[in-house]
């Protein structure tokens, strides 16, 4: 088969079907999308609510829980040992399909009969504010972490993480960092982005098995390095005191000092991919055959995807993975088989058209099925007969246009600045609703009570004293009031930071910032005389010194 050009029915642009992906297709028994890879992306960002929390009672024992969905939205929530436990259950709501209506109409009213778990976290101690978690101990506002220990205000921590703050996607075994990025196998890093197995290291860029370096790029197997020169270890110390690292005002010279460095001096591979063949996207790890995929590791055959470890066959999905095969347009799965059209369900296996189940297996168009098999619009079947009224369902949805798409934004439980889709792909009010769907007005944030000035928060973390904690601070970049919890205060006094002038969530926007996007663009490398051409995420008008792979290898390597 060729390829194939279709127009977007959401953005009307023209996208392009490959034959291989026809060939996915095919093996997964579905139609072709209507919708652009792009606008498939938005409408799986807008179903992930993965940071904005709120409080209200667990709506079985009346207990008060942090939640992802607000006092005003029209469902039931459980906290997580009730949503658990057995006091309840999900066929208790089953109800038959009705071949008059359309099928995300009726499976709209079962949404908003089945309780919604507050927060999915499993196997967890004292981590009350996380989310998209599993097997923590002592963590707080942190999300999509697992198998981690201390951390606080990190995001994509996929294993053993030890305490850290202020991360984004840390991977095998990383300790003691601070705003670090793209970080593996490194020990008491701060402020560094794609470090591998380094200790010691400061402001730092793509550097490897180096210790004790400071605002330095591009370095192999260095110590005690300083703008990429070489001192002595004494001269080293000396020179780094000299920065005043201790202070506020030292770190934001330092932070200005190594963006610079790094949008201007620093060599930029083309994408950040090593040990893999056949791929193209960014943040790429021993994968084969995958194709704008962006923060993908031991990816195989797969196509549309972000953040995406261990999976194979699939297409079109969004965080998800660890030993997941044949998934296709879904959103937070763990541990899946043969799963489409799917939301926030953990270890299943040929599911299609599930929010938030569970351990089930031969599941189409339930809500909160926990261990379930055979279920439609979560009633039991006997085998036979839920594959006979599972075809007659695909059927009819096929007439209302209905099949082979994910679910509409207008069933999503948040509003659209509640979820990552404002994060990756912002959207003003009135776009928002001119869609149709929704927006929430009631996002917690406090503004105006602050209890002492930034300017009056002491310079050096030297000065600080254990009375902020009582303190109500505000952000310099939005205004809103945060505070310090005893951790935090701990974790900087040991490390020597100075308290932060940005609330938590400012914090989460600038080190996204710091990150490519997750597009690509066609460019030639940068290098004098080089005529190789890639797909990159740097876009063409952005500072940095982008080069081809060869080009890169024989200047760093």
């Amino acid at each position: 088969m060729e390829s194939q050009t279709k127009q977007c029915q959401n953005c009307t642009k023209d996208f392009i079907i490959e034959p291989d992906d026809f060939a996915f297709y095919e093996k997964m028994k579905v139609p072709a999308p209507t919708w652009c890879p792009e606008c498939r992306q938005r409408r799986r960002y807008a179903w992930r609510n993965e940071r904005i929390l709120y409080r209200r009672n667990c709506d079985l024992c009346g207990k008060s829980t942090v939640t992802i969905y607000s006092s005003n939205k029209p469902y039931k929530v459980y906290c997580p040992s009730c949503w658990w436990g057995d006091k309840w259950s999900a066929s208790d709501f089953g109800v038959d399909f009705d071949f008059s209506k359309p099928f995300f109409e009726q499976f709209q009213q079962l949404q908003l009969k089945i309780p919604r778990i507050a927060l999915l976290t499993k196997n967890s101690v004292n981590s009350e504010y996380t989310n998209h978690s599993d097997g923590n101990k002592n963590c707080y506002r942190c999300y999509s972490v697992f198998d981690s220990e201390n951390l606080l205000y990190s995001t994509n921590v996929w294993k053993k993480g030890k305490d850290c703050c202020d991360c984004y996607h840390l991977d095998d075994g990383t300790e003691l960092l601070y705003e670090c990025i793209d970080c593996f196998r490194c020990y008491k890093c701060q402020f560094c982005i794609q470090v591998r197995d380094s200790t010691d290291c400061l402001y730092c860029y793509d550097c490897r098995n180096c210790q004790n370096c400071y605002m330095s790029y591009n370095l192999r197997n260095k110590q005690y390095y300083i703008l990429n020169q070489q001192y002595s270890k004494e001269e080293y110390f000396k020179k780094i005191a000299e920065y005043k690292l201790e202070t506020h005002e030292g770190r934001i010279s330092a932070c200005k000092e190594f963006l610079n460095i790094m949008r201007t001096k620093a060599l930029h591979k083309f994408a950040q991919v090593e040990k893999s063949e056949r791929v193209s996207g960014d943040t790429i790890f021993n994968s084969k055959n995958s194709y704008y995929v962006f923060n993908a590791d031991r990816t195989e055959d797969s196509k549309y995807t972000v953040s995406c470890p261990d999976v194979k066959d699939t297409m079109d999905s969004y965080h998800y993975g660890f030993k997941t095969e044949l998934v296709y347009e879904s959103h937070a799965l763990i541990r899946a088989y043969n799963v489409m059209f799917s939301h926030l369900s953990y270890d299943d296996s040929h599911v299609m058209y599930c929010d938030g189940c569970h351990n089930s297996e031969n599941l189409f168009g339930c809500v909160g099925v926990i261990k379930g098999s055979y279920m439609i619009f979560n009633k039991q079947y006997s085998k036979e007969d839920y594959e006979i009224l599972k075809e007659k369902i695909i059927s009819h949805m096929k007439g209302t246009k209905e099949f082979g798409e994910f679910f509409p934004v207008q069933l999503s439980p948040f509003g659209y600045n509640e979820t990552q889709g404002q994060v990756y792909m912002p959207m003003t009010k009135d776009e928002v609703l001119l869609k149709g769907w929704k927006w929430e007005d009631l996002v917690p944030g406090t503004f105006g009570k602050e209890t002492i000035k930034p300017e009056d928060v002491p310079n050096s973390i030297d000065d600080i004293s254990d009375s902020i904690l009582k303190e109500a601070l505000k952000c310099t970049n939005c205004a809103k009031n945060y505070n310090i919890v005893q951790p935090e205060l701990q974790f900087y006094k040991r490390e020597k930071i100075p308290i932060p002038r940005l609330c938590p969530e400012c914090r989460y926007e600038q080190r996204n910032a710091l990150r490519p996007p997750r597009k690509l663009w066609h460019r030639n490398c940068m290098k004098n005389s080089c005529t190789n051409e890639f797909e990159t995420p740097y876009a063409p008008d952005r500072p940095e010194i982008v080069y081809c792979e060869s080009c890169y290898q024989q200047e760093v390597a």
